[in-house]
């Protein structure tokens, strides 16, 4: 396991620490937690905005479209009328 140094104001080491004390977690825990937590939200907005440019690069064209699929979809549309 790899380690790292993170200088922490004060306050925010305060609160920290008594995050984990209220928590029951070690502040090390805790940290890690934060920080695989905010790596994980910027995966998920880096795949959010690649699909996004997918979406929009391929609009109106017969990836967007599948004629098959419409028709269908309209058929079972039409059947629960």
């Amino acid at each position: 396991m790899k380690h790292l140094h993170v200088p922490l104001s004060e306050a925010l080491h305060a609160t920290l620490m008594q995050v984990a004390k209220e928590s029951g977690e070690s502040a090390t825990a805790l940290a890690r937690k934060a920080i695989e937590e905010i790596l994980w939200q910027r995966e998920q907005a880096k795949i959010r905005a690649e699909m996004r440019a997918y979406a929009l690069a391929v609009a109106g064209s017969i990836d967007d479209f599948d004629p098959e699929l419409e028709r269908a979809g309209l058929e079972v549309w039409a059947a629960d009328e």
